[in-house]
């Protein structure tokens, strides 16, 4: 979600990635959430940290445990948000708790864009 705001947001100023501690897929809570704001995600692919290289201005992880280790360079942030693929409940309960994590994102990903 992260990816998708900042490429929203800042268009072609940064060259931008994420990835997670494993490759896995995009969720589709996530992708839903995004077009719920115009923003589509579909398209973006899971990489794991060890696919993005080193070597990056500012790196950001978000996350509340099993937080990757971030390259050794550049500026470093730290999101501590929970992991929405990790709620439980109906659908719309699950929905519910990505979206708090998209505004939560979004919110900062608007302001960290202005100051870059």
């Amino acid at each position: 979600m992260a990816e998708g705001f900042l490429r929203a947001f800042a268009g072609d100023r940064f060259e931008v990635q994420s990835a997670g501690t494993r490759a896995t897929h995009v969720h589709p809570l996530a992708i839903a959430v995004m077009t719920e704001l115009a923003i589509d995600i579909s398209k973006q692919k899971s990489k794991s940290i060890d696919d993005v290289g080193e070597g990056w201005d500012v790196v950001v992880t978000v996350c509340d445990s099993s937080c990757p280790v971030p390259p050794r360079t550049g500026l470093k942030l730290r999101w501590k948000l929970p992991d929405p693929a990790a709620a439980r409940g109906s659908e719309a309960e699950r929905l519910a708790v990505f979206r708090g994590v998209r505004d939560a994102i979004q919110s900062r990903v608007r302001l960290l864009s202005h100051r870059l």
